[in-house]
Order: C-alpha cells, then structure tokens, then sequence
C-alpha cells in the first residue's frame, strides 16, 4: 500500500473506507497505524512486528477494537537462534554490529530483544545506526572501528531497499552478516534466519475469512509465527573465506550456490 510512499498511507486508507471494503489487510507499521487511524468499523487484518508493544491492540489473547492477525515477533528466541547461528560459523564469536535504523518505531524492540539474546550468549551487541542510504558506507566503517566480528541488519524498509549496497559492504569489510529477511541473502547476503512470511500470508487470509463469515476481530486472538526459514548464500561464504559447517547446512531450508 503506498508503493513505498508513508505520506499518501492516509489518503489511500480514507479511499477505502469510503468503498465500504468488508476488510482491510495491512503489512507493515505505517500502512497498520493508518488503517487503524481511518476506521473503527470496518475489520483490519494485520501481519505485524511487536503489536501489542506498539499499541496495535490491546493485548494478543484479547485484541479488543476491530483489529486482529499475526505477530511477526517471538521476542529474544528468533535473535538467540540468529546469535547462535553466527557462533557456529565464527567460534569465538564475541563481538556483533547491529545495523539499525532509528527512525524506525520498532527498531528500539528488535534491539532490545536481541541484546538480551546475545547477553545469554556472552556476546556484546553493538548499535550501528544508518538513517538513510547515505549513512551506510560510514556505518561500516564504525563497525570494523569497533572490532565487530559479524554484523546483523535489523529489520527495516529502508535497509531492505539497500540489500545489494549492504550486503556488498559486508563482504569488502569481510564480516559474515545475518538478516531475518530473505531478499538480503539473495542479493548476497551471508545468511537468514527468519518468519516464513508466505507462511503468516497465508495464515492472514484465514482470518479475513473467519471476518468475512461473521468472526468479530475482537474475539480473534492474535497468532505468534510458527514456522521460520533458514537461507544461506554459498557463494557469499566462498567470498569472505568461511566454511559453513554441516550442522548448519542440513538445516537450511534454501542454499545459494
């Protein structure tokens, strides 16, 4: 919604109200917050990050109003799984860069929870902020200042659009990188742990079918992620000189060559 534009969000919702649609489905915090902005009456599906931490809904077993969906969100044990994950490439693993962008609302939780991974791990998370596309050959350059021995790109509009850039950076400063979307290892990037999202889609339009048949979404409890994927980039690896280990192949649901 919105071809990547925030700012037409409202005007696009507000159409939509006035069609008289029987159910809104929205994927990502702006395109929610406006939705739930513009309506109190007409059902909105969501498939969100941290939506009762963002005030979404009111808690996810009562999600109260005329919102309801999934949580892209686990809390600290997707990032420990992340964390690990690295360690087994990198031994001694004991230093990691989150790439973050502050200006995103949700940037602030995704840290939190996988500084507490991390903690458990006996890893120190670095924060590396990137505002925009401008702000990345720098923020590479704090990473390697810091000694960072992996770099992990938090979840974001912005850095998902620079997949290529970062993961270009990531290889020239010879840092395995870990993402919780797909399309960065795909652009090579070294490796993904994430929410199977086709999964979560297709969870989603159970819910506007449950709506559509006289489901209240107040009555709806919002569903936590079940099913997560595993993508490496073999190529990436061959690049930054890193044998991936066989514990970890035979997991990987998809392998780059």
């Amino acid at each position: 919604m919105g071809g990547g534009d925030r700012g037409r969000l409202p005007q696009l919702v507000a159409e939509l109200v006035q069609l008289k649609v029987d159910v809104v489905f929205a994927f990502n915090t702006a395109s929610i917050r406006a939705a739930k902005n513009a309506t109190r009456e007409i059902p909105i599906v969501f498939a969100a990050h941290f939506p009762e931490e963002l005030g979404v809904v009111a808690s996810l077993a009562r999600p109260g109003g005329n919102l309801t969906g999934l949580s892209l969100s686990v809390g600290p044990g997707i990032y420990g799984k992340q964390i690990e994950l690295l360690k087994e490439i990198v031994p001694r693993l004991g230093r990691v860069a989150a790439l973050a962008n502050p200006s995103n609302p949700i940037i602030a939780l995704q840290f939190r929870a996988m500084q507490a991974a991390a903690s458990a791990l006996d890893v120190t998370l670095l924060s590396v902020d990137a505002k925009g596309p401008e702000d990345l050959e720098a923020a590479f350059t704090a990473v390697r200042d810091a000694r960072a021995e992996a770099v992990a790109v938090l979840l974001d509009e912005m850095l998902l659009g620079q997949r290529a850039r970062i993961a270009e950076l990531a290889v020239k400063s010879r840092l395995p990188s870990m993402f919780g979307i797909p399309e960065h290892v795909e652009v090579g990037g070294l490796m993904a742990y994430a929410v199977d999202r086709l999964d979560i889609f297709r969870r989603a339009a159970g819910y506007v079918d449950r709506i559509l048949r006289g489901a209240k979404p107040a009555d709806l409890p919002v569903e936590q992620p079940t099913k997560f994927d595993l993508v490496l980039n073999l190529r990436t690896a061959r690049a930054l000189g890193f044998t991936i280990p066989q514990s970890i192949l035979v997991r990987a649901d998809r392998v780059i060559e």
